[in-house]
């Protein structure tokens, strides 16, 4: 049973950091690529990382590029989010997903993924 389960989320000030965690099991995570979502209220979600099993290759979306840094620990099978210098609108509820295959394939894509954890709450506010 795949079972993705994501911790870390949080209140943080305008300019603060939070680190995601994503466990995953019931597969083995280095076969997939492994990706993290997020939405905010009335709002779609969102595609804001992604990183490849084969080189692992990262990507972001611009709105978080050069703030955020996703990272992979094979051996724990856990997928990591870094977020520094966090802004108002990165509030959203923060989504892990697997990728259906080993590379990051049209990443922004929920339809790309097939298996997602529960969310984290991440609110940035003064």
């Amino acid at each position: 049973q795949v079972q993705l389960v994501e911790s870390g989320g949080g209140l943080v000030q305008p300019g603060g950091s939070l680190r995601l965690s994503c466990a995953a099991s019931g597969f083995t995570s280095d076969y997939y690529a492994m990706g993290w979502f997020r939405q905010a209220p009335g709002k779609e979600r969102e595609g804001v990382s992604c990183i490849s099993t084969s080189d692992g290759r990262t990507y972001y979306a611009d709105s978080v590029k050069g703030r955020f840094t996703i990272s992979r620990d094979n051996a724990k099978n856990t997928v990591y989010l870094q977020m520094n210098s966090l802004k108002p609108e990165d509030t959203a509820v923060y989504y892990c997903a697997k990728h259906q295959i080993y590379y990051c394939s049209n990443y922004r894509s929920p339809r790309n993924y097939d298996y997602w954890g529960q969310g984290t709450q991440v609110t940035v506010s003064s």
